[in-house]
């Protein structure tokens, strides 16, 4: 519907330019060129743009110090940072939980002062832009038998986001347990990238209904019943807008064990967020969104007359597009848990081939 109003909206301003008293913008039939054209073939859209580093933002503050909870002993041995020595701090661990049966409890497991979740960047991870087929429609007002304004459109194709990468979480902290209301002198060093999603495991990541019009000024070269092939050149404005956005099933149970993590650590059960457990109070939901942009676009195409209403046209176009797609993960009790965006670089190049009329 979108495409088809934009259409409307261009052919409706046709008639004012009509009324210029210059005979190149006359209604009338001048030097045996028609005025209007619309052809009708396959538009095959080819994304040229590599995928863009996903940045993440989390409602986890940096530096600021979160409640363990109780935890499993093991849990603990598992994140110690790999870069310190803490033989002693390993050993105190495995005593201890050799009396409480494996677990730290929530008396003694203290707090952790939590680095890296607040907002990283995913380098290697992105998205890119699958190759897909449309119908393309083109409609074209001439002025002149050389210069011509054409409309793009078609039936807006749904276009499959294919995941790069994998997503990390580069949690780092230091953990003070406590001995009831004291707390000890010791300090618990820890370090682990823990995996959010593997974005290339599960098929395409996300998948986009994608709204394309354009606009296109255009100067075909040769004469009409003259010249059978002719080639032109145009340049123009294509307007981009996403809609009926989907996130692959099992990505999304990705993301929203996600969410359950960052709501543990704002629940003061830092513990169980490295211990991949749901939170009770949380019920985390996903959303994806994509930017509306602009995009300058150029073609370089030829027709070939048939007879002086039919004929043959091809193109290739390429338009400079970027967009950016946002996801986030929320929650009604603990509000928004994660916040990651992406660039999405399509630059992509249209291949058209299509019949056309003249009238």
């Amino acid at each position: 519907m979108k495409t088809i109003m934009f259409c409307m909206a261009g052919m409706a301003s046709l008639p004012v330019l009509a009324h210029a008293n210059s005979p190149y913008f006359s209604l009338q039939d001048g030097d045996g060129f028609k005025r209007f054209s619309v052809s009708v073939g396959a538009l095959h859209v080819m994304p040229q743009g590599k995928a863009q580093p996903f940045k993440v933002n989390t409602a986890v503050e940096n530096g600021k110090s979160y409640t363990n909870g109780p935890i499993q002993v093991d849990t603990v041995l598992n994140n110690l940072d790999p870069n310190e020595k803490q033989e002693a701090v390993k050993i105190l661990l495995e005593g201890i939980g050799f009396f409480t049966g494996g677990t730290l409890p929530a008396g003694m497991s203290g707090t952790t002062q939590i680095n890296g979740l607040s907002e990283w960047n995913n380098s290697g991870s992105g998205l890119e832009a699958d190759d897909v087929t449309t119908l393309g429609i083109m409609t074209n007002y001439f002025f002149t038998d050389n210069v011509s304004f054409e409309m793009k459109a078609g039936i807006p194709p749904k276009v499959d986001l294919q995941g790069k990468g994998k997503i990390f979480a580069p949690f780092s902290g230091t953990a003070t347990p406590t001995l009831g209301s004291i707390t000890l002198p010791l300090e618990i060093e820890l370090k682990k990238d823990i995996e959010i999603t593997d974005l290339e495991a599960y098929g395409a990541a996300a998948s986009a209904r994608a709204w394309t019009p354009a606009f296109e000024f255009q100067y075909h070269f040769g004469k009409t019943g003259v010249n059978k092939f002719r080639p032109y050149v145009g340049l123009g404005l294509l307007y981009a807008y996403f809609n009926e956005l989907e996130i692959n099933p099992r990505t999304e149970q990705d993301l929203i064990a996600a969410g359950h993590m960052i709501a543990n650590i704002l629940d003061g059960k830092a513990g169980a967020s490295l211990e991949n457990k749901p939170n009770s109070k949380a019920n985390p939901k996903v959303k994806v969104e994509a930017s509306d942009t602009f995009a300058p676009v150029a073609t370089v195409g030829f027709t070939y007359d048939f007879n002086d209403r039919w004929f043959a046209v091809g193109s290739l176009s390429y338009a400079h597009l970027n967009n950016e797609t946002t996801i986030t993960v929320t929650d009604s009790t603990f509000g928004k848990l994660i916040e990651s965006k992406a660039e999405i670089e399509v630059n992509p190049i249209l291949a058209y081939a299509g019949i056309g009329i003249r009238f």
